[in-house]
């Protein structure tokens, strides 16, 4: 498994995704140019129960966790490996429309990195 590294989108609201492999499974980050720990997800698929399980843990006062819950999941699931993402992506003053940009950009980046698994 090589590393793989994407930029979607422009502007205040692209959205940089790095994943490297890490023995069994892979790191992920999800950040853009104001990078930072905001949340982590550890993503899993259970092969008995056919289901990805996620866990998360959030820094006080960062909102991360719903976008480092759903890449855990949508990875895990896919290439059913384990997989820890570390997310942190902050805009000044974000509006509704730019969270809905930052949210297609992360989905964007995240099919970027699958179909590009898929193909190897």
């Amino acid at each position: 498994m090589k590393e793989f590294l994407i930029v979607t989108g422009t502007g205040r609201t692209s959205v940089t995704l790095e994943a490297v492999p890490f023995g069994t499974g892979l790191i992920v980050k999800i950040f853009n140019e104001n990078a930072h720990l905001g949340a982590v997800a550890v993503g899993e698929y259970d092969t008995v129960q056919q289901r990805a399980s996620v866990s998360v843990l959030t820094r006080l006062g960062h909102k991360d966790d719903a976008l480092a819950r759903k890449v855990a999941h949508d990875i895990s699931k896919t290439l059913l490996l384990p997989v820890c993402v570390i997310a942190g992506v902050h805009l000044d003053n974000i509006t509704p429309q730019e969270i809905e940009s930052v949210l297609s950009n992360t989905d964007n980046a995240v099919h970027a990195f699958l179909n590009s698994r898929q193909q190897t």
